[in-house]
């Protein structure tokens, strides 16, 4: 019993640790900024609050030329282009990227099929219903009383205008 006790207090006290490998910095929003990364090359050095104190922040901005070197001073190294990459990978990238791309065009071409599917659906059902409207035939529908009820005339021309605002916009 004493041991699970002892055991759990020390890891109580173990948890700050964690948080000693935290970064801190102040963002160029003047906001302070916790992390477990270190901060964008673009934050300066004067910024960042607090590092851990195993990191070392990596810049891989060029070097600045010294003021008093002459003519023989070395070039700095040129950085790494994506032409040093090996062609193998940049082949299958592009492979991968090229069929995702496929597949989303494929996609939106269903999308697009299955709405002018559905247009055309629309368009004919109105079309059928206008016609039935203006034959002149009685017409019955059930309303919300559940109640069977016979359209009059001021119904029938409410409801043929709605289905021609219906054809003027699915059939075109």
């Amino acid at each position: 019993m004493k041991l699970a006790h002892l055991l759990v207090i020390g890891s109580l006290f173990l948890l700050p640790l964690g948080a000693q490998a935290q970064w801190q910095w102040i963002d160029k929003d003047n906001k302070k900024v916790f992390s477990d990364q270190p901060p964008p090359i673009e934050i300066p050095e004067k910024n960042i609050l607090r590092k851990p104190n195993s990191a070392k922040r990596l810049n891989f901005s060029a070097p600045a030329a010294a003021e008093g070197s002459g003519a023989d001073a070395p070039a700095p190294a040129p950085a790494p282009t994506a032409a040093a990459k090996p062609s193998g990978v940049d082949k299958d990238l592009e492979e991968k990227t090229r069929k995702a791309e496929e597949a989303e065009k494929a996609k939106q071409a269903a999308e697009a099929q299955k709405v002018a599917q559905a247009k055309a659906d629309n368009c004919k059902r109105a079309r059928e219903g206008k016609a039935t409207m203006d034959s002149g035939m009685r017409v019955a529908r059930v309303n919300a009383q559940g109640e069977r009820e016979i359209l009059d005339d001021d119904m029938r021309a409410a409801e043929q205008k709605r289905l021609q605002g219906v054809i003027d916009s699915e059939c075109k």
